[in-house]
């Protein structure tokens, strides 16, 4: 039985190995825009603006533009105002027109500028939000003159931007472009990430395929594996995602933690939870520890099949034989004693976080406070509030959380207390907008977050 089980497998995994063996890859370039500039906008004129403040690195010589032999320091005093007004200005900006202008012309005349991942990140979700992708293409393409000088991570981030703006042939495009030396794997793991992100499987697969097989220095690592079996499990294509692991195997490469803690997280959240016992052992086979992650998973499956009982005794067996269990292992089980109305078993569950050395957070705050509301224990509800800004215990919930609290002491006429909620709230920086008194709020609608 155990032979013929294994002589499946392994066909399984011949089959899959097919799919990155094919003559006829699929991965799509994107068609260009013959307006599209590739050279990075004009900088901005010298203004009077003082920007001493700026510390100076070489300003890299963007790839065919001449001349370029001045030092960063020379290049930077062109910003208009200090680095760090430019950047909060643009992290404000809501006009898509001018974050574009803005942001090139900055970042083409400052490698610090280049060098901070946030502002990118934010102006490329925030253009994504406007669904401008030329936006998005404008400041991407003006990085490119900068890739020479620049290292494998900065091109690396250059192609996770476009996946993260659902761009998945833009980074196919933007990796081939990229200097021969960060043809890498890094690089090569960068745009698999895109294609995840955009949730285009075939494009991924196409890339697995085509990207090593014509660039010999190119080797799928450990990292590259698992993006595709978390892509497999959200697909979800779970008995594929177990044969990557017999693929990677027969490539020299080993599956580490992190590969079993995404199959079983694609086990517990997509099928019965009975069925991830494939996948512990697979990792007893390979002297493998599960780690918390892992019964962390089997926790959130227990949970969503509602045998809280037995996460129960899941979490009890972590307690005295360990691993250790984490705050979400705890999160997970309190938001099953919540969802079945097991209250006081979910507070007592939120004592012991402490005596086993966890600390509540956001998760366990979202969870607990709208779950008491909605019984109409208001007390525990603002005791954990004023325990959570405490700094006894960690955790910085959204706005809404401490609103429904607030606006629950005031339909209980007490009005006293939920003004002092508020007060507490705005010097924890809780904005004005966002958390204030206001008159009866029956029937507001009441959170119930899930722990991420």
């Amino acid at each position: 039985m155990a032979s013929a089980a294994a002589a499946a497998a392994a066909t399984r995994a011949n089959s899959l190995s097919r799919i990155f063996s094919s003559s006829s890859p699929t991965v799509k370039l994107p068609k260009r825009n013959p307006k599209t500039k590739r050279a990075p906008a004009p900088t901005p004129k010298p203004s009077a603006a003082d920007a001493d403040s700026i510390a100076g690195q070489k300003l890299p010589e963007p790839l065919g533009v001449q001349p370029a032999a001045k030092a960063e320091s020379d290049a930077d005093h062109k910003l208009p105002k200090p680095l760090d007004d430019i950047l909060i200005a643009l992290i404000r900006q809501r006009n898509p027109d001018k974050l574009v202008s803005e942001f090139v012309q900055a970042s083409t005349v400052s490698s610090r500028f280049r060098e901070r991942h946030r502002v990118y990140e934010v102006a490329v979700s925030r253009l994504t939000s406007f669904g401008r992708q030329d936006g998005i293409e404008a400041i991407i393409e003006a990085q490119k003159p900068f890739l020479e000088t620049s290292d494998e991570g900065f091109a690396a981030r250059l192609i996770r931007l476009y996946g993260r703006a659902s761009m998945p042939s833009h980074a196919t495009a933007t990796f081939h472009e990229l200097p021969a030396q960060h043809k890498s794997t890094m690089t090569f793991n960068a745009l698999l990430a895109a294609y995840a992100e955009a949730g285009d499987f075939d494009g991924l697969t196409a890339a697995f395929q085509e990207i090593p097989a014509t660039h010999p220095s190119i080797v799928p690592s450990v990292y590259s594996y698992n993006i595709l079996i978390r892509s497999l499990c959200q697909k979800p294509d779970l008995s594929a995602a177990l044969d990557v692991v017999l693929l990677m195997e027969k490539h020299g490469v080993s599956a580490d933690i992190i590969t079993f803690n995404t199959l079983l997280n694609g086990f517990c959240n997509n099928g019965p939870t009975d069925e991830a016992e494939t996948v512990w052992e697979m990792m007893k086979e390979r002297n493998l520890e599960p780690d918390a992650k892992c019964y962390n998973a089997k926790l959130r499956g227990l949970v969503a099949e509602g045998r809280i009982d037995d996460a129960a005794a899941v979490l009890e067996g972590l307690e005295k034989d360990g691993p250790k269990p984490d705050t979400v292992s705890y999160n997970e089980l309190i938001r099953g004693y919540c969802k079945a109305g097991r209250l006081q078993e979910a507070k007592e569950l939120y004592d012991d976080l402490a005596k086993n050395h966890c600390a509540a957070n956001k998760g366990t705050y979202e969870t607990l406070v709208p779950h008491l509301l909605q019984a109409g224990d208001l007390d525990c509800a603002l005791r954990y509030c004023y325990e959570m800004f405490s700094g006894k215990r960690s955790g910085r919930v959204e706005c809404g959380v401490l609103q429904d609290v607030v606006n629950a002491l005031v339909d209980a006429s007490r009005v006293e207390e939920a003004g002092k909620l508020v007060d507490i709230g705005r010097k924890k920086y809780y904005s004005r907008k966002g958390l204030r008194m206001r008159g009866s709020a029956k029937g507001s609608e009441l959170r119930a977050e899930t722990d991420e």
